[in-house]
């Protein structure tokens, strides 16, 4: 009798597809974040497998800066159409014209997200909420559970966090609380990477190296668009650029790489030593603690 091995990559989808599985048994309406970015592409295909031949029975949310690429929207857009899948927008933008929030002095929006995604759990009803993110990207995710309690507020509260054993879940919530659930959490970039590779999954364009007018801010190449620059003193020069993670384009910086294809993406995030967050994400520059804090008030 053979006996069939399960290697690391293997073992890292058996685990996501299984907490797919555990939700679907436990909660009466979740929902995946999808912004188009690398992460919540796997995440969505590793849902797509763990329900075949079935549909996915969650819909998608996207909470929409208004600052993105558009590659990065055309590509969302493009793979909610090939599942035939829901998505529910949260738009700031639309939060800013009606007042309920301010636009920011430096013109970046990551932390204006939090309201939208909250208001749009509530109005939704959403008792469970997937998300991409993993514990090697940032010391605040690296404390969160696989599935994350948020009180009636939305705030995560670390004192709360539950001990998950055995691959054991606690998805228990009083009324008005709701779980954020992280498949991906023990996942690296690199494995990311290297099951985008096995899997042949599709991903938005900017995410290879390609030609681009960029110009330098506080050590970061940014895109020219409606987010506040270039300012006078700010060059814009065409470089060959790649982008490590997408977010929202006032403060996610490119990487001047030559990577064109993704074997030459896995060598370059082979040797890196710095993650994707940390190395392109202004918003995470902040202060020490800028991602705690604001995933203490909601965020994702």
């Amino acid at each position: 009798m053979t006996t069939q091995t399960l290697d690391a990559l293997d073992r890292l989808e058996s685990e996501a597809i299984h907490i797919f599985r555990e939700v679907a048994g436990e909660f009466d309406r979740p929902v995946i974040l999808f912004s188009g970015g690398k992460d919540s592409t796997v995440l969505l295909h590793l849902a797509v497998k763990a329900f075949w031949p079935a549909p996915v029975p969650f819909p998608l949310l996207h909470v929409d800066t208004g600052h993105n690429l558009d590659e990065v929207i055309e590509f969302r857009d493009r793979t909610v159409e090939r599942y035939g899948l829901r998505l529910v927008v949260a738009s700031v933008q639309d939060f800013i014209d009606d007042g309920r929030l301010e636009e920011r002095p430096d013109g970046t929006r990551n932390p204006l997200q939090t309201v939208p995604l909250l208001d749009s759990i509530t109005s939704n009803k959403f008792d469970a909420v997937f998300g991409g993110g993993r514990r090697d990207e940032e010391r605040a995710r690296a404390k969160e559970r696989i599935f994350s309690l948020r009180n009636s507020f939305g705030q995560w509260e670390p004192r709360r966090q539950r001990p998950e054993l055995w691959n054991l879940y606690n998805g228990r919530h009083r009324a008005g609380e709701h779980v954020r659930v992280f498949p991906l959490s023990n996942w690296t970039e690199l494995d990311v990477w290297r099951y985008i590779q096995r899997e042949n999954i599709d991903l938005p364009s900017i995410y290879y190296a390609h030609q681009r007018e960029v110009f330098q801010r506080d050590g970061m190449w940014l895109t020219a668009g409606p987010w506040f620059g270039p300012n006078a003193d700010e060059t814009v020069e065409e470089l060959t650029v790649r982008y490590r993670t997408v977010g929202d384009g006032s403060c996610t910086g490119a990487i001047r790489s030559d990577a064109a294809d993704i074997e030459a993406v896995i060598a370059e995030v082979s040797a890196s030593r710095l993650t994707e967050r940390g190395a392109t994400r202004a918003d995470d520059r902040l202060s020490e603690a800028a991602m705690e804090d604001r995933k203490r008030e909601g965020y994702f």
